[in-house]
Parts: structure tokens; sequence; C-alpha cells
């Protein structure tokens, strides 16, 4: 069993709702039928609300027999309390860019070079590269640079022809995806010119604040994507100015 944003039509909801989370005590209510044990996957623990959280707690103060819960969690310092005392912590580390890059060339037709910027962007995950990959990240990352080395000057046609890409069903992906690789290139400026002694970066450090989190704000709150997406190319003017 897994809970997930994702609901049964495919379509990704802003949290996990309690009523997902009380099914878990009926699936571990029963006995495997083929199996040693039965399974279930929470994807990510993050996205639980409140009385979700309180729902899966039961579950763990009262292990069932033959059941094992698996909860992801990107920030597991944000989980409850109550919830990390009762988990044993496995830490998956990423893998070498070179493995991940290697894995993504079996899967895919792509060029080292293509491949090994694909490993970067996912930080080691090989399904993220490969989801990546399939989504065009390397054409937004590509997008995402061209609007760096443009700034603070824009070219409105390069930025007509990205927000038309943040219309219909596959939109919000291909808007978080360019936040993503812009925030992402931002938070390597910042950290270059820190190298080099260069200031001030107060700027550059709230632009990569703002992008980072717009995404999430836009999807929580159903705002305008074309109008985010003129808003961080505000900000990012304003820091290359700054």
């Amino acid at each position: 069993m897994v809970l997930e944003r994702f609901g049964d039509d495919g379509k990704p909801r802003k949290v996990i709702p309690v009523d997902d989370a009380r099914r878990l005590a009926e699936f571990f209510s029963k006995s495997p039928a083929i199996a040693p044990h039965r399974v279930a996957i929470v994807d990510a623990a993050d996205d639980l609300n409140n009385n979700a959280a309180n729902a899966i707690l039961k579950t763990l103060e009262e292990p069932p027999p033959k059941g094992i819960l698996l909860m992801v969690s990107h920030a597991p310092g944000r989980l409850a309390a109550t919830i990390r005392s009762r988990c044993r912590r496995l830490v998956f580390r990423p893998l070498e860019d070179a493995v991940t890059a290697s894995f993504v060339q079996s899967r895919r037709d792509l060029n080292q070079l293509d491949a090994l910027r694909l490993a970067r962007m996912a930080q080691g995950a090989p399904g993220r590269a490969l989801t990546l990959a399939a989504s065009g990240a390397l054409a937004m990352d590509d997008a995402a640079r061209e609007l760096l080395l443009q700034a603070p000057q824009f070219d409105e046609t390069l930025a007509l022809t990205l927000s038309d890409r943040f219309k219909g069903g596959d939109g919000m992906l291909q808007f978080s995806l360019l936040l993503e690789r812009i925030s992402e290139q931002v938070h390597e400026l910042v950290l270059n010119r820190v190298g080099e002694g260069a200031h001030p970066l107060d700027r550059w450090a709230q632009a990569w604040e703002t992008l980072k989190g717009m995404p999430r704000e836009v999807e929580a709150l159903n705002l305008d994507r074309v109008d985010a997406f003129y808003t961080a190319l505000t900000e990012l003017r304003e820091a290359a100015r700054a």
C-alpha cells in the first residue's frame, strides 16, 4: 500500500489527507496472504496534514505483527517528535554522479555530458534523473542559464516562449522545473562569488529564497503561474542591479 499526494486521478493534492492515513489500520489488520509481511509506504511523510499524522501515529504506537511501514521524509527534523521517536532512521546516500549518469544512459538515448548534467541536477537520485530527462529538464536548464546571463535585461521573446509552457495540465510541472533550475543556478552563482570574495550578495540570497519557495506557494494558493514567473524575473533583475 502506498500513501502519496497524488490522488486516484493522478493529480497532485496539497497534502496526504486523513482518510488515506486511516486506511493503514485496516490494511495492517489483515494477515499477509502470500508474502511474509504486509508493507506500506508513505511518500512522503512531510506531506501529511496534522490529522493524517495523528492517524499514522496510532499505527506506530501499536506496531502490527508482520507489518512494515516505510516513511519517506525529505526533512525529518520537521516531523513531529512523537513520530520520529517511534521510527528507525535509515539514511540513503546519493549515488556518485558517474554511476547515476551511467544508469540514465542505459535507459535514455543521451550523450555522456547530458547524462552527467542530469545526474548533478538529480543530486545522485537515479529515478529523479530519469524523471528530469523525460520532463525536458536539459532544455529548462539551458533556458535558466540564458536568463541569468541576460540579467538585468531579459529577452521578452524567450520569456513569452517559456511562459507558454506553463499552460495546460503539464504547466505546473514545467513551471516548477524552470524555477528549480533558476534557483539552483542562482545558488551556484552565490557560492562562486563568495569564493571570489564578491560583495554584496544579500540581494542574490533573497532572490534565491523567493525562487525556492515560489512553486509550492503558487500550487498551494492556485496563483497565476505566468504572473509568478514575471515576479521571479523581477527578483533576478533587482539582484543583478544591486
